[in-house]
């Protein structure tokens, strides 16, 4: 199998940083390990050299915000993680969302059981 088709290879800015959005959200809560830095500090390197110059070449001004938000959520990630406390919240359209910011939504039962009451389809006679 050709290398271009074993690795992942993005069409756009906005696709490479869903990846590593995804990729980021998979190890944040994970044991912190040098291997883990190291693989952190890669992305990172990815995204402040690749990506921001990718930007600027398709001339993309309303990506470079988003970007470099992302490049400081995961800047703070590691600066939490070295401190010793747990990183609480993920990162979500490329910025940092707490745990307890998550939205939930509320749907209705009805109570007892009760069944939604049916139309007649048909005319009786």
């Amino acid at each position: 199998m050709p290398d271009h088709e074993r690795f992942y290879q993005p069409q756009t800015v906005k696709d490479a940083m869903r990846f590593v959005q995804k990729l980021f959200n998979q190890y944040n809560q994970a044991p912190l390990t040098e291997e883990l830095i190291a693989y952190h500090q890669k992305l990172l390197s990815y995204l402040t050299n690749d990506l921001t110059s990718e930007i600027q070449a398709q001339n993309n001004p309303e990506q470079a915000p988003k970007l470099t938000e992302m490049i400081e959520t995961m800047q703070n990630w590691l600066k939490i993680r070295l401190s010793g406390q747990p990183y609480a919240g993920k990162m979500q359209h490329f910025k940092f969302v707490a745990d307890h910011q998550k939205t939930v939504f509320k749907t209705r039962t009805l109570k007892g059981g009760q069944k939604a009451k049916q139309l007649r389809t048909s005319a009786r006679h």
